[in-house]
């Protein structure tokens, strides 16, 4: 008998039907809105909680401290519900409020940063990435600490093999939307072991595209573009990077539940438009392949799905 986290991971791969046009690659997504809370991020939190038990950073029955837009604070809150940990994350009504009632149902603390007009910036991440550090200096207190923290990465070398595996062993192309920067090198990593010529291209909000050189601005898709350069990102490794527009990005999300039944948010929808770009250039015979990241159930609160 299997326990809950023995469910993550090992998600389906779909192939892209009707938003792709003729004589384009084959687009292939991995739908990692099939893990345990419905993220990719399942796959993260455990790998940095592994890893702060192994180290012995987190001591038994401590309290985990994250600052969040809510999808890594909700894998973060199944890891420490099923291995007793507390948890205590920054949060902001800059996100949905699924998300925060998710973290609560599964026992966490949560503590508000305002956003001042529900807007993703650069000062409302460091806002919350500041009291995050407060808090995690109390006593018996863990910080997480996504950002700088090199356990993450290794989360994601499952989904690459498991990618490369499911595509039938072809895949061309990668694109993922950066938030921390784990996921794209992370998988990318383990899908470069199987083809050094793999095109890595990242995905950002095209009003905060700071890692193509631009300002850095406020946007609406939720997990990604934190307005500035994460820590562990290494441009060497990536081919291309693709800004994707707040309004695009939310059309693309209500297409693919439409049109593939793909229930999803924003960030995923960030991610096939600049699918559609790549495998339009590569033409066919090619696979792009790139993520579901997570379930639009955690959106329906929002503008993305009131149309």
């Amino acid at each position: 008998m299997k326990a809950i986290l023995d469910a993550i991971g090992h998600t389906p791969l779909v192939e892209l039907r009707r938003v792709v046009p003729p004589g384009g690659a084959r687009i292939v997504a991995k739908l990692e809105s099939t893990n345990p809370t419905g993220s990719m991020k399942d796959r993260v939190a455990r790998a940095m909680v592994d890893g702060a038990v192994a180290s012995g950073k987190l001591p038994q029955g401590g309290t985990v401290v994250e600052y969040t837009a809510g999808t890594t604070g909700v894998s973060l809150a199944l890891i420490c519900a099923a291995q007793g940990y507390r948890a205590h994350f920054v949060y902001s009504d800059a996100f949905s409020e699924e998300k925060r009632y998710t973290m609560r149902a599964y026992g966490a603390e949560l503590t508000d940063v305002s956003s001042g007009g529900k807007g993703i910036t650069e000062r409302l991440i460091k806002g919350m990435i500041a009291k995050a550090d407060e808090i995690s200096r109390r006593p018996g207190h863990w910080y997480c600490d996504q950002l700088n923290n090199r356990d993450g990465e290794a989360g994601y070398h499952a989904l690459g093999d498991e990618l490369w595996e499911q595509a039938g062993g072809r895949v061309d192309a990668f694109v993922q939307a950066v938030g921390t920067a784990h996921s794209i090198h992370g998988a990318a990593h383990a899908l470069r072991n199987h083809n050094r010529r793999l095109h890595v291209v990242a995905v950002e909000p095209g009003e905060s595209a700071v890692l193509s050189g631009k300002p850095s601005g406020s946007h609406h898709i939720e997990g990604i573009g934190i307005g500035f350069t994460p820590p562990l990102w290494r441009p060497a490794e990536v081919n291309e990077i693709i800004p994707v527009p707040t309004a695009e990005a939310k059309a693309m999300a209500r297409r693919l539940a439409r049109e593939e039944a793909i229930f999803t948010g924003t960030s995923t929808g960030a991610n096939i438009l600049a699918a559609l770009q790549v495998a339009q250039r590569l033409g066919s015979g090619a696979t792009v392949a790139t993520i579901v990241i997570d379930s639009g159930l955690r959106y329906l609160s929002t503008d993305v799905f009131r149309t």
